[in-house]
């Protein structure tokens, strides 16, 4: 297969000098396998475009009217954002600064939809957060979708200003080290001086405040119990005892005492929960899924009772009861049947996607193709066929410090692009060509070979 006039809506890069990823330029045929998710050879290809042929189907795909950039799994590393939305060609770097970028025309008719997992161990979740405020500011239609990392950090802190419940009082320490270098940040630009801790319990009572009671280890599982099998109760308790263990030493290493980390809980309020806070803006933009044309965009995944939902609630309901649960019983939440879109990996302990699932997507939804993040990738996005739907997998382990632990050389910059012409492109630093999808191509080719 040849790419044929597509290599005209490749991405134009501007200001590619400001940043230190290295994008590829030209592009190449996307093709679904499982080493780098590209076309190998004839005999393959024929193989792969009749098989994804089945997939996509005899109805044409509806494309989003404009184009989508949907960027994933940042997990707190700017620099890595920066570059994405450079690879994007929706915006131009203008200078060394984080601030010095701008829209250009193809950004400012698209929408940049993020796509979870901006909140992680570090090195600057508030300075990602910064840049993402600037592009909104200078105009760009920005769309937050929640991630496993942001949900956590959200039911973990929001908790410490919540009465005593045994179903929730573990959130906090369960984000475990995770938590830490988050908290350091708040520290080192909100509380700095000499009156920092004005107010701040002692350390026994902020000890109190935080930790679960002793209790929490007999009453949580009977409480629980009817929202999660006894395997999985007893996994629950097993982590928040090790991470118990861990906390305070992880704070001792980041020079966290215990009334600062509290104070620095407290912080995190004022700043995301309450209504003029500085970072307000970013929870009240979240949604759990985002619906446009054929495609549906998750952080993680969907399973056969989500996929019910969908089909027979719509996107918008889905979106509202996830907001609703959120705040008011985040342990349903948590543990219930929503959460799965934020963290299943379609594992056996996963709840599951059959069949009949993706039928209810296709036959009443009229979704052709999930995308999400979360499972983390080496060599640029993936397309999968998952029980008989396309899947583009699209977190592309962007972020400084997974880079390092899975042995990827450079900084890492990606974005997967949805063009209103019919098409779907992977940039990444981490595979030379972009990767090029096109689903009237497949069908032709298939026809082609069917004859053959």
């Amino acid at each position: 297969m040849q790419l044929k006039n597509s290599h005209k809506y490749l991405p134009r890069y501007k200001g590619e000098s400001w940043i230190e990823a290295c994008l590829p330029k030209q592009g190449q045929v996307w093709m679904p396998g499982k080493r780098h998710a590209v076309k190998k050879d004839k005999y393959h290809s024929a193989a792969y475009a009749q098989e994804m042929s089945k997939a996509i189907g005899q109805d044409p795909w509806k494309w989003p009217k404009r184009s989508l950039y949907f960027i994933s799994d940042m997990h707190a590393d700017a620099d890595a954002f920066i570059a994405s939305l450079v690879a994007s060609g929706g915006v131009k770097k203008t200078g060394p600064r984080d601030r010095d970028f701008r829209l250009t025309k193809a950004g400012r008719k698209a929408r940049f939809l993020i796509g979870g997992d901006c909140f992680d161990k570090g090195p600057d979740t508030l300075r990602l957060l910064d840049v993402m405020r600037v592009l909104i500011d200078r105009g760009g239609d920005v769309q937050l979708l929640a991630g496993n990392h942001d949900i956590r950090m959200l039911v973990g802190i929001m908790k410490v200003g919540m009465k005593p419940d045994p179903r929730i009082d573990h959130f906090f320490i369960r984000m475990g080290p995770k938590m830490v270098p988050f908290l350091s940040e708040i520290r080192d630009r909100y509380l700095t001086g000499k009156h920092a801790l004005r107010g701040v319990p002692d350390s026994r009572e902020c000890r109190r405040l935080l930790y679960p009671p002793k209790s929490w280890f007999r009453e949580f599982p009977q409480l629980a119990a009817w929202a999660m099998p006894d395997s999985t109760i007893e996994r629950e308790v097993e982590r928040l005892r090790r991470k118990m263990g861990h906390f305070e030493a992880d704070c001792e290493k980041a020079g966290l005492s215990r009334r600062m980390v509290y104070a620095a809980a407290k912080k995190w309020h004022e700043l995301f929960l309450r209504p003029k806070g500085e970072y307000a803006w970013f929870y009240k933009r979240m949604q759990l899924a985002y619906r446009e044309g054929s495609f549906i965009f998750v952080h993680a995944g969907i399973d056969d009772r989500m996929a019910r939902l969908i089909s027979e609630k719509g996107v918008k309901r889905i979106n509202r009861k996830f907001r609703k649960q959120m705040y008011r019983d985040p342990f349903d939440f948590y543990y219930g049947p929503m959460a799965n879109i934020i963290r299943t990996k379609y594992r056996p302990v996963d709840r599951p996607l059959t069949r009949h699932g993706v039928r209810l997507l296709r036959k009443n939804s009229h979704i052709h193709a999930i995308v999400h993040g979360h499972r983390n990738l080496l060599h640029g996005q993936r397309v999968m066929l998952r029980k008989g739907i396309v899947n583009f997998e699209c977190d592309t382990t962007l972020d400084r410090n997974s880079r390092k632990k899975e042995g990827l050389e450079g900084p890492g910059a990606a974005v997967t692009i949805f063009r209103p012409e019919g098409l779907v492109m992977g940039v990444s630093t981490d595979y030379p060509y972009i990767k090029v999808f096109e689903p009237a191509s497949i069908n032709h080719q298939a026809a082609i070979s069917g004859r053959t």
